[in-house]
């Protein structure tokens, strides 16, 4: 069966219980992926790694704000 086959019955025995419709399928894939990110970030900040990206330059400029 299909993700859109599951999603179509799954709404259709929700719709039939009175239930909320589940939602679709792709409907929080870049909720995810920013998690997923905020993940990576937290655990290198555990591990001691040096931040990247717009981190460091927020850094950067909070530590060195006269550059």
């Amino acid at each position: 069966m299909s993700i859109t086959e599951q999603y179509l019955l799954d709404t259709y025995r929700a719709r039939q219980h009175g239930e909320p419709a589940p939602p679709a399928p792709g409907a929080h894939d870049w909720q995810v992926v920013r998690e997923w990110r905020d993940y990576r970030r937290f655990r290198a900040v555990l591990a001691e790694r040096p931040a990247r990206g717009r981190m460091r330059r927020a850094l950067a400029h909070w530590l060195h704000p006269a550059r």
